[in-house]
């Protein structure tokens, strides 16, 4: 495993961002972790944070690429410190590209985009904190496509957490890729890190010992991708 990767993994623990017990989720099912991307607050987080999200980025797509854009309202942050990232790290001048929940109708920038324009020939990479069902992708593609004749590269998120998606078959990031035809990807899986952490101390503690590394696989065997 690569050692950004699992920089990036102690990183979510001791950020307190990606959490271990049992919790219900949104969709109902009681899941032993639990991830919170909002948990990153401060300043040296975030700057952290850009940087894991650039080196992914870049170990996947290169610097071919011309926008990020980030998805409101997480993206938002997401896309921002990720550029100041790229830059400092590979030296590369990336646009950053949010949208609006609601439009703005005055003043220089209205519309119903936030920071750079996106314009015809623009290569774009999405950027989102986690998918769990890619839900959404359906409001945020078409207004990606709709605001210029652009290519989407792919996706990027923080944590793939390999749960089936609305099909019942495969995760939701592979289900965003067949749909919208472009590649997705994560800085990690839950796979990797379940496997760096089992058993491993990590901020002075073990976070998943043998107990939750049983609950881990049950929920995998009910909920996880085939």
């Amino acid at each position: 495993m690569e050692k950004y990767k699992q920089e990036f993994i102690e990183f979510m623990v001791e950020s307190d961002v990606l959490k271990f017990g049992e919790f219900t989720l949104k969709s109902g099912r009681k899941s032993p972790f639990f991830m919170n991307a909002g948990g990153y607050v401060t300043g040296s987080q975030l700057k952290r944070l850009g940087e894991y999200y650039a080196q992914a980025i870049y170990s996947k797509y290169g610097t071919d690429f011309d926008v990020l854009f980030g998805p409101a309202y997480k993206g938002i942050p997401l896309s921002v410190v990720t550029a100041v990232a790229f830059s400092e790290l590979y030296g590369k001048e990336i646009r950053y590209c949010s949208d609006r929940k609601e439009a703005k109708d005055h003043g220089a920038d209205k519309g119903g985009l936030l920071g750079s324009p996106l314009v015809d020939g623009d290569r774009v990479v999405m950027i989102e904190d986690v998918t769990t069902s890619g839900k959404s992708m359906e409001e945020t593609v078409p207004k990606v496509r709709g605001a210029a004749d652009v290519t989407i590269v792919g996706l990027m998120v923080s944590l793939d957490r390999m749960e089936v998606g609305k099909g019942g078959v495969k995760c939701a990031l592979d289900e965003v890729a067949e749909l919208y035809g472009f590649e997705t990807n994560a800085i990690v899986t839950m796979a990797e890190v379940t496997e760096y952490l089992h058993n491993k101390e990590c901020g002075g503690r073990v976070v998943i010992n043998d107990d939750i590394k049983a609950a881990i696989d049950a929920y995998y065997e009910q909920y996880g991708a085939k």
